[in-house]
């Protein structure tokens, strides 16, 4: 079935209520850095972002690597002069080496520098979410984890998280201060959390909002080989092996089974796909990335979409 009106989840032990669905501004970073996805139009990015709040969709996740502060400055735009805002969520630790090419740092001094630049690209007193990026170099994630806590202190952020850690690095940096919240890839395309980074996070409290939960387009049946051969080299996907066969053709036969499951419920492929991700206990939101106002509507629906193990099983079966 599908409900009406966007259902919410505590984050959590953070308190904050979000909405199942979240924006991701991954993709309207535009495309002039490593991982990129090609150029963006930056009225269509706010005019999407905008087409997401009016849905009721209350969170925007970001980061400074996005575009190296262009994502953080579209965002800023699109929440300038509201008297409302959603909650933003961004994270450190990718710098630019000078070429557009990603550098890893969690060094004290990098943080905090990381974090005034954010500060001042969205134009906010404190940033709800802040996140650690990427566990890299793993032998500094105790001193960046501490520079999280040493702003939360100081409450120049609210809340403190990491993305992508495995559950050694939860429990090494746990003991400096709590983990509130994970960020995890969790998909059709990539189900590796689901052994035990999910579970371990369920077990501790700690709240789970999952990235590319449409496997970076590949699950939204939008896409088609045609398509990913046309992609401007710029877009980190053109390389990617899930873009390429033979993994291509399997994602694509998954992205039609969502089809015929969506088509039952009356919504697209990709509420289907995220609306998979929201069945997981440990999972209080997922992140949807969206570079056009017309992007929005069909997949927020998922926020509302229950599927039945019947749906799951035939999603599940082998191509």
């Amino acid at each position: 079935m599908v409900s009406t009106g966007l259902r919410t989840a505590k984050l959590g032990q953070t308190g904050m209520e979000i909405t199942r669905v979240g924006f991701g501004a991954w993709a309207i970073g535009g495309g002039e850095w490593e991982f990129g996805w090609g150029p963006q139009q930056d009225d269509e990015s706010i005019a999407a972002i905008d087409r997401a709040l009016e849905l009721g969709v209350n969170w925007i996740d970001t980061a400074a690597a996005y575009g190296f502060g262009h994502s953080e400055r579209v965002v800023a735009r699109a929440l300038a002069g509201r008297a409302e805002r959603p909650y933003v969520f961004t994270k450190a630790s990718l710098l630019d080496d000078g070429t557009g090419r990603v550098v890893h740092s969690l060094k004290r001094d990098s943080i905090l520098a990381e974090a005034e630049a954010s500060l001042e690209r969205l134009g906010v007193d404190a940033i709800d979410l802040y996140q650690i990026h990427w566990p890299d170099p793993d032998q500094d994630i105790e001193e960046g984890w501490s520079a999280l806590a040493e702003l939360k202190e100081q409450g120049l952020v609210r809340h403190i998280g990491v993305s992508n850690f495995d559950v050694a690095q939860l429990r090494r940096i746990s003991s400096i201060a709590p983990v509130e919240t994970l960020q995890p890839p969790f998909s059709l395309v990539d189900r590796s959390v689901e052994g035990e980074i999910l579970p371990y996070a369920e077990r501790a409290g700690i709240g789970v909002i999952v990235y590319s939960p449409m496997g970076s387009g590949l699950l939204t049946g939008a896409m088609t080989a045609e398509r990913v051969a046309a992609m401007p080299a710029n877009d980190w996907r053109a390389s990617d092996p899930d873009f390429t066969e033979p993994q291509l053709s399997r994602h694509l036969a998954t992205a039609d089974r969502l089809a015929a499951v969506g088509k039952r419920y009356g919504v697209s492929a990709g509420a289907v796909a995220v609306a998979w991700t929201l069945r997981n206990p440990a999972v209080d939101g997922a992140i949807t990335g969206f570079r056009r106002p017309d992007q929005v509507d069909p997949i927020v629906a998922a926020a509302g979409l229950d599927l039945t193990d019947d749906d799951v099983a035939e999603i599940e079966a082998a191509g």
